[in-house]
């Protein structure tokens, strides 16, 4: 009775070793994407980080009032704001691309993309500092 039950338990695990294999996976060739060759000399517009409709954010600078003999004559239109103006971001160890705006330090604003001296505007604050 034992040599007849492990010669059928023997015979069961022969039987179930025996199941059909799955077919081997088929390995596919991709195709390489091929993009236009770049021309050199040639990149893409810089993209403009505030509405070119000549308002400048933020307060305008406060002339001192001219004295009472001069008020006759129109005065002149404010110059606009020189990029000097702006202050610059404070780049972020670690992270290239993302720099702390000198408007709020505690946040971070990405700038990849953006040339060094580019005009950004300050996502939280919406004022104007400069790329470092």
């Amino acid at each position: 009775m034992k040599f007849s039950l492990t010669l059928g338990l023997l015979g069961i695990f022969a039987l179930t070793a025996c199941e059909i294999d799955e077919p081997p996976v088929r390995r596919t060739t991709r195709t390489v994407a091929r993009y236009p060759a770049q021309q050199q000399g040639q990149y893409p517009p810089q993209p403009q980080p505030f509405p070119e409709d000549g308002t400048q954010p933020g307060p305008a600078p406060v002339a001192p009032e001219p004295p009472q003999e001069m008020a006759s004559a129109p005065a002149p239109a404010a110059p606009p704001t020189a990029k000097g103006d702006y202050p610059y971001g404070v780049p972020v160890p670690g992270k290239p691309g993302f720099v702390r705006s000198p408007y709020s330090p505690d946040k971070m604003t990405d700038v990849r993309g953006y040339a060094p001296g580019t005009e950004v505007k300050d996502p939280y604050t919406q004022k104007i500092f400069l790329v470092p």
